[in-house]
């Protein structure tokens, strides 16, 4: 006997309110945006939670790959002092 996941119960349901299940789809990607750049810290604010912290990729929609990317934008520019680490 086979043992349906948690995610099969959530697609099942969201099928029986008539719902489509659509993927999110990575910002970036979408736009074609080279890279995200440690320079152009007006871009690297709006995925910085108030806390100073990176927000998570379910959060942000970014893919893996820009994901990383916006990590090592934002490692960078904390150590360049362009970024605050933490805002008190």
């Amino acid at each position: 006997m086979r043992r349906e996941s948690h995610s099969d119960d959530k697609r099942d349901k969201r099928e029986k309110k008539g719902g489509k299940i659509r993927r999110k789809v990575c910002h970036y990607c979408v736009t074609r945006a080279l890279t995200l750049d440690y320079k152009n810290t007006e871009a690297l604010k709006p995925y910085l939670k108030e806390r100073g912290k990176i927000a998570g990729r379910r959060s942000s929609g970014f893919c893996a790959r820009h994901q990383r990317q916006l990590t090592r934008a934002v490692k960078r520019a904390r150590q360049m002092a362009l970024v605050s680490y933490e805002t008190r």
